[in-house]
């Protein structure tokens, strides 16, 4: 009998809605077995086409942070979205988005 096929871990991916922007996200296992997730995420106008430079502001956990759940990465990766929205985050901004008009 053969053995059963392990599951495939699909990266989870949302998009919020906040202050005229969107916040996409994509979390996903940052270990073989799913124990740990991270996230890569990106701020846009709604419409912008990701692939073109300069249309969004990306950004990811710094070093090795990791998350117990998937719905934990995507909670972190909103609230840092929302702080690069809202201008209070430390390095990150739209104004490019902003006075480029994209």
């Amino acid at each position: 009998m053969p053995a059963a096929a392990q599951p495939t871990l699909m990266p989870s991916t949302q998009k919020v809605d906040y202050e005229g922007f969107e916040i996409h996200i994509k979390a996903m296992p940052a270990d073989d077995v799913g124990t740990r997730y991270t996230y890569t995420a990106y701020v846009c106008h709604p419409g912008a086409n990701a692939a073109l430079p300069g249309h969004t502001v990306p950004y990811h956990p710094d070093g090795d942070e990791t998350f117990r759940s998937d719905q934990d990465a995507k909670d972190e990766a909103t609230h840092v979205g929302k702080s690069i929205i809202d201008g209070t985050h430390p390095d990150l901004s739209v104004l490019g988005l902003v006075t480029q008009g994209f």
